[in-house]
């Protein structure tokens, strides 16, 4: 492995670092959306429970023992009951919004990767079919063994690229994919809790 991406050649340096960088981006942003998750139904069950025991201080310290967006943006509700629903919505929607931008930061990056890389490995492929010809050119020869080098060079450099851009396109979908069921816990603890909120006020 180690000699095939010698053989590359200069292009094979830039596109190992950005697999480095998308892989270390992958994991994290993974790591984070899985600590983030939490069980949402068996979550509100608590809160409804801690508001009709002990009122909205006590549901707000269920959500402070809570870790997650879920949790914030329900803690962020709780903290506007005493305002009227409206307010609670409103502070549900403003929550979400950051949260959103929170679940969503560095994954830029990743699709950057998945663009840029594939195409440094076409730009080496392209660099390595121009040192064949140059080859061919010095030596006025176009056997196989003078264009040889070049060739392999252009095809090792387009193929680490593609690699680099299918692994990174991995952890991009698994990352999309916790983000989305993310969304949805928070879209569904938000409407129960507007809900249970509206219910204590009748």
């Amino acid at each position: 492995m180690v000699e095939l991406y010698i053989k590359g050649g200069g292009f094979m340096h830039p596109i190992l670092i950005m697999w480095i960088i998308g892989l270390a981006i992958g994991i994290a942003k993974l790591f984070l959306l899985f600590r983030a998750s939490v069980n949402t139904r068996k979550f509100m069950v608590n809160v409804r429970t801690a508001l009709k025991d002990g009122g909205v201080n006590k549901a707000l310290e269920e959500c402070e023992n809570t870790r997650g967006p879920v949790a914030s943006i329900v803690h962020a509700g709780l903290s506007r009951a005493k305002d009227g629903v409206d307010s609670a919505e409103k502070a549900i929607t403003n929550a979400a919004s950051i949260e959103m931008a929170f679940l969503e930061r560095g994954m830029i990056w990743l699709g950057f990767i998945i663009v840029i890389a594939p195409l440094l490995g076409f730009t080496g492929t392209v660099w390595g079919m121009v040192e064949a010809f140059n080859a061919i050119e010095r030596e006025n020869n176009i056997s196989p063994a003078v264009v040889a080098g070049g060739i392999s060079q252009a095809l090792l450099t387009t193929l680490f690229g593609l690699i680099v851009a299918m692994t990174v396109q991995l952890f991009f979908n698994m990352a999309t994919s916790r983000i989305d069921r993310l969304i949805i816990d928070m879209e569904e603890a938000s409407a129960e809790l507007v809900d249970t909120l509206i219910d204590m006020r009748g």
